[in-house]
Order: structure tokens, then sequence, then C-alpha cells
């Protein structure tokens, strides 16, 4: 590997060769993007494919930019991405998504709501065979 982590990735190779407007309204970047778990995760991405696409000196950068590169860097760069409450000033913490728990076996969900297979789609999803 020529980059020890996905910070050093994005800093020395990303960054300086993937350049591009950020205005706040078509494209978004946040300052402390290490504080969005999905901007991480991605950007981790992009370097360990990176990583492995520099070894194929025929196609790799082009697939690379092309399947990896490009995909991830316009889900973070898009407005209603990651950095949407964002700007180029001041970091903002993202709304989380806090969906509610599925019900257990025997609740309402899992007793009324009977399909044409005898089991609803709650009861399906939590792994309950009724």
């Amino acid at each position: 590997m020529i980059y020890g982590s996905a910070e050093e990735f994005l800093h020395e190779q990303l960054l300086p060769t993937y350049v591009r407007d950020v205005d706040g309204r078509a494209a978004k970047w946040c300052i402390e993007w290490y504080l969005h778990p999905e901007a991480v995760t991605r950007i981790e991405a992009l370097w360990r494919a990176w990583e492995h696409f520099r070894l194929d000196g025929a196609t790799g950068i082009r697939v690379w930019f092309k399947d990896h590169a490009d995909h991830h860097m316009s889900m973070l760069r898009d407005p209603r991405g990651p950095f949407y409450k964002c700007d180029m000033q001041k970091h903002r913490d993202p709304e989380h998504l806090e969906p509610k728990r599925p019900r257990t076996a025997g609740s309402p969900t899992c007793e009324s709501r009977r399909g044409s297979s005898g089991r609803t789609m709650a009861c399906l999803l939590i792994g309950v065979a009724r």
C-alpha cells in the first residue's frame, strides 16, 4: 500500500486530483468530514479500491475513476448527501435515522395482519414463523 490510512489518501491523492467546485448549492463538503460515518466509510472504500486498481497498469485507474471515485464523490458531494447541513466553514451534526424497533412475536402486528401465507410481513422481517 502506498498510503497508510484513508485520511492520508484523501489529503495526498484524492482531493488534489479530484478537483471540483463546492459552491454549497450544487455540491457540498464538510471541513470536518471525519465526523460523518458515511463519509468515513466511503473514503475508506475509495482508498482501498485505489490501492487495488493502481496495480493494473492498463485500465486500473480508469476503472477506479468510473466505478468508484465518480460514484462515491457524487454521493458525498450531493446537496442531499451526508454533508447536507454543513458548509466549507462549519460542521453541523446530521440528523440520524431512528427507526422504530419491530414488534415481537405475539404482538398485535404479528397476530392481526395475516396474509395468504398465514404470516405477516412484520413477522417475516423479525424472523417469526407463525
